[in-house]
């Protein structure tokens, strides 16, 4: 028997010790590890600061900033600015320079504003030091950091300058666990009074970041957004998202992002999959992937009774009404299946679809199952299949004294593709699909060359199995990711839309999210079905909404109230750029995504 071995952890503390961090100090850098950097001091201040001034500063990203303001006397600073304002009254009078004048007057014109402020209000006046360091680990964004500094300073009317042959003492002044420089000081420190310190909100942050989750993108500013979609309160009651946007724009990106942030959380993804985009993907992540377009391993019986997506009680418009026999699992999934029939066969008269629902409550029965009937403790083999159902009804069509004979053997004629002809593949047999694993992948690519009849009505078969999957284990997060949703909308079935609206709305009673991916936002907003497609682009909390044109724009623009900024930046289809939506909180994203998730997302879409 081989000797078993246990790895030893590394002890990072001792690491620390016995090879501690290396610090090298050069004229105008200094090298922390692997780490580069430089230390700037502010030795000019703008005379009128606007509101905010000082937060542009210290929200530079990459970048570490230290202020120090210490007050001072006050009446040798009202001396000083009295001198100035002789001075400079003087030399606007006598010089005949217009430039020289100019400056003179406004320089005078501030100085006596601040000298109300300090005398008249009892304004208190200090010395303000600003140390500003760019740290990068490589030269290229080293460079960037430090030119965004500059320019950065620059834009405020501010003037920075290195501090050089004084790296070591601006990194010290820099640091926590040292006080202030004296030589850094003198070289740095002005006179300021205490509003504009104030005002210049040095401490407020950009981005958005709700102090748990993961990184998901950063802001106009480059301040990163830090969400957890699964806190709820104040405007956030669900975890459900919505992206839109024209194709190449970053859909698929986003959604792989935010699927391996989750999936590094211990939530399940389960993606639905019509373009085969999410197969490497899957694979990668040791998942499993399911062609549910033909596959052995991916077929879902219609006939296998599963829990339904209940409305809610405030809901006006109901999916399901009690036909006087309860509300039990069977009554519910009978609904469900007039859903799929009438997305699979849309020509079925309502003399049909009574005979056919009268046929499948018979046919349950065959198979002992009813109205009370606990569902949950039977197996896939104790449900009836589309082959059992369709013999039934051929054989009641052969009976001469049948007063529907013509009905019953029109309806066997429909039903022959589903049972035993060349839709039987899809649809005819028991549940094959079997996943424990943390993410799961629908693929229906095999089915782009069929009609938009089969692709819609196995959309909903495969959601039926989803949102069984969601609510068997109440306390697992579970998100689902609805790709091209649109294959769920017929205008003439709107109760395809109201059960996705009820899934919606039924995740948040479960550790759930929907996630609803579309590139048409006016297929939701079809007359017929605008009363179910609105609501479920609206109730998200998390809306993503990306480069977009023409009719799709404008139904956005008018749906999301947005603005003409806003407009703006979805016309002008930026890659990776979108307008985010956290409740009722809009900021503008880049999806700036690491290196590291590209290796998971694989060849197909959203690299």
């Amino acid at each position: 028997m081989a000797k078993r071995t246990e790895s030893i952890p590394v002890n990072n503390a001792l690491l620390n010790v016995i090879t501690p961090m290396g610090l090298n100090f050069t004229r105008n850098t200094l090298t922390i590890g692997e780490n580069k950097g430089k230390a700037y001091g502010l030795i000019k201040y703008h005379q009128d600061p606007d509101y905010g001034w000082l937060s542009k500063i210290t929200n530079i990203p990459s970048t570490i900033v230290s202020i120090t303001f210490t007050p001072t006397d006050t009446g040798a600073f009202i001396d000083t600015l009295s001198s100035t304002i002789r001075l400079n009254r003087g030399t606007a009078e006598s010089t005949k320079d217009p430039l020289t004048r100019q400056r003179a007057v406004r320089t005078a014109d501030n100085a006596e504003k601040i000298l109300a402020q300090i005398d008249q209000d009892g304004e208190s006046v200090g010395l303000m030091s600003v140390i500003v360091m760019p740290i990068a680990r490589d030269d290229q964004t080293f460079v960037k950091v430090c030119r965004r500094v500059e320019s950065t300073v620059a834009g405020l009317k501010c003037k920075v300058r290195v501090l050089a042959n004084l790296q070591r003492e601006g990194l010290k002044m820099l640091s926590p666990f040292y006080g202030t420089n004296e030589k850094v000081e003198n070289i740095t420190q002005r006179p300021v009074p205490l509003s504009s310190f104030i005002g210049g909100f040095p401490f407020a942050s950009s981005g958005y970041n709700d102090g748990t989750g993961y990184y998901f993108a950063k802001d106009a500013a480059g301040g990163l957004i830090i969400l957890d979609p699964w806190i709820r309160g104040g405007d956030r009651t669900n975890s459900n998202f919505v992206i839109t946007g024209t194709i190449g724009v970053g859909k698929s990106t986003d959604i792989k992002h935010i699927g391996l942030s989750e999936y590094m959380r211990g939530t399940k993804i389960i993606f639905i999959d019509p373009h085969r985009e999410y197969r490497d993907f899957t694979l990668n992540l040791n998942g499993d992937w399911i062609n549910a377009g033909g596959g052995s391993k991916g077929k879902v019986n219609p006939l296998q009774i599963r829990t339904a997506a209940k409305d809610d009680e405030s809901e006006a418009d109901n999916l399901y009404a009690d036909d006087g026999h309860g509300m039990g699992d069977m009554a519910l999934y009978i609904k469900s299946l007039e859903i799929f029939f009438s997305l699979y066969i849309p020509s079925l008269s309502d003399r049909q679809k009574a005979i056919l629902k009268s046929e499948i409550i018979e046919i349950y029965n065959k198979f002992n199952i009813f109205w009370d009937t606990e569902i949950k403790k039977l197996k896939n083999t104790d449900f009836p299949i589309m082959e059992d159902l369709h013999v039934q009804i051929t054989e009641k069509a052969k009976e001469q004294n049948n007063p529907y004979q013509k009905d019953y053997d029109d309806l066997g004629l429909l039903l022959r593709d589903i049972a035993i002809g060349s839709d039987s593949f899809l649809w005819n047999g028991h549940t094959t699909i079997q996943s424990d694993s943390q993410c799961v992948c629908l693929d229906t690519k095999d089915l782009q060359a069929t009609s938009n009849n089969i692709k819609s009505a196995q959309y909903f078969n495969l959601l039926q199995w989803a949102w069984d999957e969601m609510v068997k284990d109440p306390t697992q997060r579970v998100m689902l990711i609805c790709d091209e949703a649109y294959y769920m909308i017929d205008p003439n079935v709107p109760q395809s839309l109201m059960f996705l609206r009820n899934v919606s709305k039924g995740v948040r009673k479960y550790e759930g999210a929907l996630g609803v991916i579309s590139h048409s936002v006016v297929d939701f907003l079809d007359p017929k079905i605008k009363m179910y497609g609105q609501p479920l682009l609206e109730m998200a909390c998390f809306k993503i909404l990306m480069g977009t044109d023409g009719s799709n724009l404008k139904e956005t623009k008018e749906l999301y109230n947005l603005t003409d900024a806003e407009e703006e930046l979805l016309a002008s289809k930026q890659r990776g750029q979108a307008l985010l939506m956290v409740g009722s909180k809009r900021l503008r994203a880049n999806f700036e995504i690491p290196d590291y998730k590209f290796e998971y997302m694989g060849k197909a879409g959203g690299r």
